[in-house]
């Protein structure tokens, strides 16, 4: 666990230079010890098969490494929009894309999202993962099913 006054800690662009190295490695493990052992991962749109939220670092480690592991998705770059720092030092926003290739069909992919990160001691300790998740769904051919699931809730929600 970091020490609270350890200036040797990184600070938040470097924590989101090596979430982003996780990313195209997709490294469960490389990303969930980028966070602190009570962190969330929240994501706060709608994005079918995906949780509302990931509590605390083994639950973001194992809900990204089944995530990965089921997806065709190889990325290769997680290119940066822009970065927004915030006055209190430890909120950073980055508007990314997300570059890559299907294994599947060799196509090409590109899902834009926005990630708000807590970074408190070199840790991640709240993050907002702001994906299109339709986007993401329309990407790996799953858009139809998707859509079907959605109108299936909807009528469940209606009865």
């Amino acid at each position: 666990m970091p020490n609270p006054n350890d200036s040797t800690a990184p600070g938040p662009r470097e924590v989101l230079t090596r979430f982003r190295q996780a990313i195209v490695d997709k490294s469960a493990d490389a990303l969930a010890e980028l966070y602190a052992l009570d962190a969330v991962h929240e994501f706060p749109f709608l994005f079918p098969g995906m949780p509302d939220s990931y509590q605390g670092r083994e639950e973001i480690r194992a809900g990204y490494r089944a995530a990965w592991g089921a997806s065709p998705a190889q990325p290769t770059e997680v290119r940066e929009v822009a970065v927004h720092e915030s006055a209190d030092g430890e909120v950073i926003v980055t508007e990314q894309i997300v570059l890559g290739t299907l294994a599947t069909t060799g196509r090409p992919f590109s899902l834009p999202g926005l990630l708000v990160l807590r970074i408190r001691n070199g840790q991640i300790v709240h993050a907002r993962d702001y994906m299109d998740g339709l986007g993401v769904a329309h990407t790996m051919g799953r858009l139809t099913g998707v859509a079907a699931q959605l109108d299936g809730t909807a009528a469940a929600l209606q009865a």
